[in-house]
C-alpha cells in the first residue's frame, strides 16, 4: 500500500510514542486520530485523481483537517507537559 502524505506520524515524527499511548489510552484523542485519517485519506485520493469533488468540498476537507490536527497538536501537548511534570 503506497504512503499517504500528512499521516499523524508524518505530521508529529517526534511524538510517535506519545500518540501512541493516546489512541490507546484516550477514547477522545484516538476517535479524532480516526477522523483525521479518514479525512486525510479522501484528501489524498482527491490529490491523486481517484476522486474528483468540487473545489469547496476539498477545500472544507483540508480545513477540516487542519482544524483536526490543531486539536490533535493541543492534545499531544497536554500530554507531554503532564507527562514532564509527573517524570
Amino acid at each position: 500500500m503506497p504512503h499517504t502524505p500528512h499521516g499523524l506520524a508524518d505530521v508529529f515524527p517526534e511524538d510517535r510514542e506519545v500518540i501512541h499511548n493516546l489512541k490507546v489510552g484516550n477514547p477522545h484523542f484516538a476517535m479524532l486520530a480516526d477522523e483525521y485519517h479518514d479525512v486525510n485519506d479522501e484528501i489524498h485520493r482527491i490529490e491523486s485523481e481517484i476522486e474528483t469533488p468540487s473545489d469547496d468540498y476539498a477545500e472544507t476537507l483540508k480545513k477540516k483537517r487542519l482544524a483536526l490536527t490543531d486539536e490533535l497538536a493541543s492534545l499531544i501537548a497536554a500530554a507531554k507537559e503532564t507527562a514532564c511534570l509527573n517524570g
